[in-house]
């Protein structure tokens, strides 16, 4: 709970109260614990005290409990029980500005980059890319910037992929070899990323981190909950929008040193999440942003379940521990046990490995720096309650929220500008088209040489024909006239016998 009046979150009590200065808070934060212990309760006070001194959060929500803060809290035996035994004064109730969000679209606003934005180098780091891979896709970008073919979701980046492989020989020249075997790569990697549903990440309209720092009119940090139930199942793709967030975080804030409160905070539940079997470059971009990003005003926080989930070049950065209860039911867990114990500066009150396992639901062992950024001692104390609703908000609610929220209007509808995918399309269905009007124009000719020199075939064969029948009808001629002739001597000869013999017979 914030307190204006000494500018300090409240954020437990013991014997005394335990108070986070804002000026460190950008020094980051852990919040572990085994399930079950309170650290969700922990995040929303913390979230909530930071909306209310005007620092707007992201918080990716795994187990889809954190969109309660959306509600108003109500009070129940357990609050108010614990609100009196902390002597908490003047506590009250209350519904934060919440906007959600969704790389889906299912459950808030779509989240979106495209592929330029993203780059070569990003992908081809995520996508677990050789150099020499690296290397053609980076060929590949730039080709299509050549071309003024704009690169802006996936189906885009495999039609380029496609059609630089298609005509590697007419760029090598130009732009260096381009092999089949670097072509293929890609367009598995690509296959995969997809697999995740990485579709429903790149497009347009592309999101502006810029519209996550906004305020209420009552000047509190709105609160940007990302839907994170059914990504967290995906992921490649949670590491594909995790890196390209924190790089375009990274990039866009302006060094801004020392100052009274944060910029701006982000809360990662189940945090080991973010390192196990994710991508190095992940990894990597994670800890450079941890190293770094402190001097642009972001507090980061990790939630998990035990410290050791956390990369070690992570953990040394961390400089606000907020510890509850560990099980060491195995060596493995005894070992990180003391592990977390020893991270803490010790109280001679109590040991700190005993208080570890002993800790009840909603307390925690909490080490936070102090005005001077040193850490303070180890204090065992309760955490506050969070005065928004512990109860999930319906779909209902979330989709009036998201309905209702300005920002419907710039990202509900997804945009398909003309681009890479159609350009390409276009230029393959002219070349089908010009391809076809040729094969058609060459079979036209074919049939026409066909029709031609069946023609000539039909014309000498009828010549053969007339020349025959004129060389029968001359032999007919003449052996009918030889014939015509014969009989007429024969008739002759017969007529003169005859009448011989009737004068002969007349003469007697």
């Amino acid at each position: 709970m914030y307190l204006p009046d000494i500018h300090k979150v409240w954020l437990a009590t013991s014997e005394v109260p335990v108070y986070l200065e804002p000026s460190m808070a950008n020094r980051h934060g852990l919040i572990a614990g085994a399930t079950g212990t309170g650290k969700t309760v922990t995040l929303k006070v913390l979230a909530e005290s930071f909306s209310d001194m005007g620092v707007p959060v992201f918080l990716a929500d795994i187990k889809g409990d954190l969109s309660g803060m959306y509600n108003m809290g109500v009070e129940t035996k357990h609050i108010r029980r614990s609100i009196d035994n902390m002597d908490v004064r003047n506590f009250t109730h209350a519904a934060y500005p919440v906007r959600f969000w969704d790389v889906y679209g299912k459950q808030g606003h779509p989240v979106r980059t495209t592929i330029t934005e993203m780059g070569a180098d990003l992908l081809s780091r995520l996508l677990g890319l050789n150099d020499t891979q690296s290397g053609v896709l980076r060929i590949i970008f730039r080709i299509a910037d050549d071309k003024g073919l704009l690169l802006l979701d996936l189906k885009d980046l495999r039609s380029m992929v496609q059609y630089v492989g298609d005509n590697a020989k007419e760029f090598k020249l130009a732009y260096g070899n381009i092999s089949s075997q670097s072509v293929g790569a890609i367009q598995r990697a690509l296959m995969t990323l997809e697999d995740e549903g990485a579709e429903a990440f790149f497009g347009e309209p592309a999101l502006e981190i810029a519209d996550w720092m906004d305020w209420d009119e009552n000047d509190r940090g709105v609160m940007n909950i990302l839907e994170c139930q059914e990504l967290f199942q995906h992921p490649l793709l949670y590491a594909t929008f995790l890196l390209w967030m924190l790089t375009e975080l990274y990039e866009m804030l302006p060094e801004a040193g020392d100052l009274d409160k944060p910029k701006l905070a982000f809360f990662f539940d189940e945090a080991h999440l973010l390192f196990d079997d994710a991508p190095k470059a992940l990894v990597d971009k994670v800890e450079q942003v941890v190293r770094l990003i402190r001097s642009k005003g972001v507090s980061v926080w990790f939630i998990t379940q035990n410290p050791s989930d956390l990369p070690d070049s992570v953990l040394g950065q961390i400089g606000n521990r907020v510890q509850h209860a560990l099980r060491a039911y195995t060596p493995k867990d005894q070992k990180a046990l003391r592990a977390a114990a020893q991270s803490f500066r010790a109280n001679k009150n109590f040991d700190t490995e005993e208080a570890l396992q002993a800790l009840g639901v909603g307390q925690a062992l909490i080490s936070v720096l102090d005005e001077n950024g040193v850490p303070s001692i180890v204090e065992q104390a309760n955490v506050l309650p969070p005065r928004s609703s512990m109860k999930a908000a319906t779909a209902e609610e979330i989709r009036a929220a998201v309905e209702e929220s300005p920002l419907a209007e710039r990202y509900n509808e997804t945009e398909d500008r003309r681009s890479a995918y159609e350009v390409l399309e276009e230029e393959q269905a002219e070349a089908r088209e010009l391809a076809e009007e040729e094969a058609k124009q060459a079979a036209k000719e074919k049939e026409r040489g066909a029709k031609k020199a069946a023609s000539g075939r039909r014309r000498t064969t009828s010549s053969r024909s007339t020349s025959t029948r004129k060389r029968q009808s001359t032999l007919e001629k003449t052996v009918n006239k030889t014939i015509n002739t014969a009989a007429n001597t024969v008739g002759r000869e017969l007529g003169k016998q005859l009448i011989r013999g009737l004068f002969g017979n007349l003469k007697r």
